[in-house]
Formats: structure tokens, sequence, C-alpha cells
């Protein structure tokens, strides 16, 4: 068993400027799942850089907020309880465009790896 509490994860700083804590991750000494899990957070008016993941998929579930998201160029509102799936190697970025820091639990399969984000220039 395995018991987390956010509040004392180490958070960091994404290549698409995210503030990222991860819950659970095989590089971390956690079980060797075939995903990460993260919390990530975006404050209001902020957005993240256009980026992708290499041979990775990645869902979003938000927790708390909203936002827009962009994937591969089609935009989608997020609201608080909704999932957004994204497929491997899809260009995507997040704005929060609401009045709260924008919560959202990422799950990356395989496990995200810095090396393997791609972030756009500006």
């Amino acid at each position: 068993m395995i018991v987390k509490k956010l509040k004392e994860i180490e958070a960091f700083i994404a290549g698409d400027e995210t503030k990222i804590r991860e819950w659970l991750h095989p590089k971390n000494g956690d079980p060797d799942t075939p995903y990460s899990l993260a919390y990530a957070t975006l404050e209001p008016g902020k957005s993240s850089l256009p980026h992708h993941l290499e041979e990775r998929s990645e869902v979003y579930i938000v927790l708390e907020g909203s936002g827009t998201a962009y994937v591969n160029g089609e935009a989608v509102r997020l609201s608080k309880k909704e999932l957004l799936f994204i497929p491997p190697g899809a260009e995507q970025f997040v704005t929060n465009d609401g009045e709260v820091t924008l919560e959202i639990l990422c799950i990356v399969t395989p496990p995200w790896d810095k090396d393997t984000e791609v972030v756009q220039p500006t």
C-alpha cells in the first residue's frame, strides 16, 4: 500500500510551464506501473506552452476550475469533473480563462518523461 499527501510532494515546473507534482511515477521508486499520475496547476490568465508527448497518450481530469484545451488545433472547454483524452503525439496546450487555479490530474501512458516532452518554439 502507498499513501502520499499532495502537500508533501515537491513541485516543479514542467517544460510546458505548468506546475507539476508527480503523485505516482515508477522513476520515483513507486510501483512499476504502465502510467504516471501527476497533479498539475495553472493560475488564472495563464497558458501552458504548446507541446506534444512523443509516443505517450495523456488523460486530463479537471478537479477544480475551468479553461480551454487545444488539441491539434481544436479547442474544447474544460470544467470541473470533466475528462479529456489526448492521443499520442498530439500538439496540446491549456489556457486557464477562469477565476480560480486550474487543477488537473494528468495520467500519462507510458509514464511521463521530460525527454519526450517536445515544447513548440514561441
